[in-house]
């Protein structure tokens, strides 16, 4: 006989004007009834991110909450990046274990060849074709200050927009690849290294710059710095103007919303209409830093108001992880 469970009272408090609200009295390590996971998505597809204190999740409990809101999905291969041992479906998010794996301080020096203050904006995964619907990260080592992350909305993003401009925008797509906001060189050996990993296995896809939000019907403009090459039908400097104004809008101040972790904070964000930005604050502080783990839940093809629909330029869809090469 399946078990069910009572349902809970939850407690939603809004944290910002337009996105973002902090979740109590529940608990994450039990099972969820039905009721719960309906009230903890409307929740999240209403303020975008939800976060939760003082929760006591490991990985198997982290991974059996992300199974009831969706498929965990992963990377299939080398670029995934590193992941707790026994659990390929979660990505490790921690600079010691990266810079064991692709070299000392890898991090800190991409983030010196961002071509804009701004490029570490990103939504997670958007040059695969189905970038995931939502992400679960948890914190698990916070220091004591410093390391906080922003979630911006999309669609207070879009609306905010002229008229004009957003009937612009619904007809345009965009090119979306890895390291777009990075400037690398064929002369720094390390470069190298990361265009060859990249040319190896490229993920390359054309998204609509506005998404229809496939549970909710919202329009968002899906853009971010990070990971848009250029706009599909501009010359170099058309592409780079309009990129520009469409990037000063989605991190305007009054659509985000910041989070300052403490260990066993768990934040759940909707990633088909959120962009966010990891503080660099702790970087050169040696010997401080933060250790947090997350998983990526199974999106579809995005569509924009004109019909189109994601297209691949280069590589494969996402797919849950059972289905996903383990390598």
């Amino acid at each position: 006989m399946t078990q069910t469970h009572p349902a809970t009272a939850l407690q939603v408090r809004r944290l910002a004007g337009h996105i973002g609200a902090e979740i109590s009295a529940i608990d994450l390590s039990q099972p969820l009834s039905e009721d719960d996971v309906a009230q903890i998505r409307a929740a999240m597809h209403t303020h975008k991110v939800v976060f939760f204190r003082d929760q006591h999740l490991d990985h198997a409990g982290h991974l059996t909450l992300a199974r009831q809101f969706g498929q965990p999905t992963r990377r299939p291969g080398a670029k995934h990046g590193v992941h707790p041992t026994g659990y390929p479906m979660i990505l490790a998010i921690d600079p010691e274990a990266e810079d064991a794996r692709y070299g000392r301080d890898f991090e800190e020096e991409y983030r010196l060849k961002w071509n804009t203050y701004t490029a570490g904006w990103h939504t997670d995964l958007t040059p695969a074709v189905n970038p995931p619907a939502a992400s679960i990260l948890r914190a698990e080592v916070i220091p004591a200050f410093g390391g906080d992350t922003q979630w911006t909305n999309l669609v207070s993003a879009y609306e905010g927009l002229s008229p004009a401009l957003r009937d612009m925008a619904d007809g345009l797509t965009a090119e979306h690849a890895f390291f777009a906001g990075c400037q690398l060189s064929d002369g720094d050996p390390r470069d190298r290294e990361i265009r060859a990993l990249d040319r190896a296995a490229p993920q390359v896809s054309i998204h609509p710059v506005v998404r229809i939000h496939p549970q909710t019907g919202e329009r968002a403009l899906f853009l971010n710095p990070a990971s848009v090459k250029r706009l599909v039908g501009f010359n170099p400097a058309e592409s780079h103007r309009l990129l520009e104004l469409f990037f000063a809008q989605i991190i305007r101040p009054e659509y985000t919303v910041r989070f300052t972790w403490q260990p066993g904070s768990v934040a759940f964000w909707d990633n088909q209409a959120t962009a966010h930005l990891a503080a660099t604050d702790l970087a050169h502080l040696p010997g401080v830093h933060r250790t947090m783990y997350r998983i990526a839940l199974l999106g579809e093809r995005p569509v924009g108001p004109t019909g189109f629909t994601s297209e691949i330029v280069s590589g494969e869809p996402l797919l849950a992880y059972d289905e996903a090469d383990p390598t």
